[in-house]
């Protein structure tokens, strides 16, 4: 059994033909996926997918990347984290990549998620590109280390690992440590302990090798958990057991098929 942690089955590459998605996840060994809410206004989209199919969870929140939308509040996040369905607050977090000025606004909204997730004790799905050092710094501050969460589509080095892990984080690797270029990718894969890892696809986007540069989907994250067990020299076997497990005693409000 395996789990994508992360992805996007709300996107139109996947939601128009969502019977093959779903088919293809079962002929994979691919039980469960969690489709992630990225602003406010797509919301019902993806708590009705979480609501129509068993083996599909959600979350709630606003990306750092989105401008122009509904800004979240503790209060809004709060009442749409009590669906029973929803396991988790974000995707959040901080991109100085396309936010090349390094708003205020975004450590101020990446806050509210935090104090949300502590308030109804539920983890957090955080994205940083391009800002490490203060998506650390704001996690320690806030203290979310009483929720903890993922770090998900991990590429930064093991020293960012380190820190990470240790504000009990865990890390999640997509369909690019399967790039042959995506060496430091690959070296924090080998050395995350194994009780702390997850796989994604991050799904359309990011598809694994043999299928990079096409459309992602979840059934793909098993070439993400082939190229982990590659990297440690273990089997399969071990790292769709660690991965599930991993899952299940992150979000606590998923359910074991």
């Amino acid at each position: 059994m395996l789990v994508d942690s992360h992805c996007h089955l709300d996107f139109p590459d996947l939601a128009n033909r969502m019977p093959d998605v779903l088919q293809h996840m079962q002929e994979n060994q691919v039980n469960v996926a969690v489709c992630i809410g990225v602003n406010l206004e797509d919301f019902p989209n993806v708590i009705a997918l979480a609501e129509q199919h068993a083996q599909l969870y959600a979350t709630v929140g606003v990306h750092p990347e989105y401008t122009d939308v509904e800004e979240p509040d503790e209060d809004r996040l709060l009442g749409l984290a009590a669906h029973p369905k929803v396991i988790a607050i974000g995707e959040t977090g901080l991109d100085y990549y396309w936010q090349k000025d390094q708003p205020e606004w975004q450590r101020d909204r990446f806050r509210t998620h935090i104090r949300a997730a502590k308030r109804c004790g539920k983890p957090l799905v955080v994205h940083t590109r391009d800002s490490s050092a203060d998506t650390l710094r704001v996690l320690k501050e806030e203290g979310a280390d009483a929720v903890g969460g993922v770090m998900h589509c991990f590429t930064e080095n093991w020293d960012i690992a380190r820190l990470a892990l240790d504000l009990g984080f865990y890390l999640s690797f997509s369909g690019i440590v399967t790039f042959k270029n995506a060496i430091i990718v690959k070296e924090v894969a080998k050395k995350c302990p194994l009780d702390r890892l997850l796989v994604e696809t991050d799904s359309p986007y990011l598809a694994p090798a043999p299928y990079r540069g096409k459309p992602n989907e979840p059934a793909y994250v098993r070439y993400v958990a082939e190229e982990v067990a590659k990297l440690r020299s273990i089997s399969i076997d071990q790292v769709h057991q660690a991965t599930t497990d991993n899952f299940f005693s992150l979000f606590k409000g998923a359910k074991r098929p």
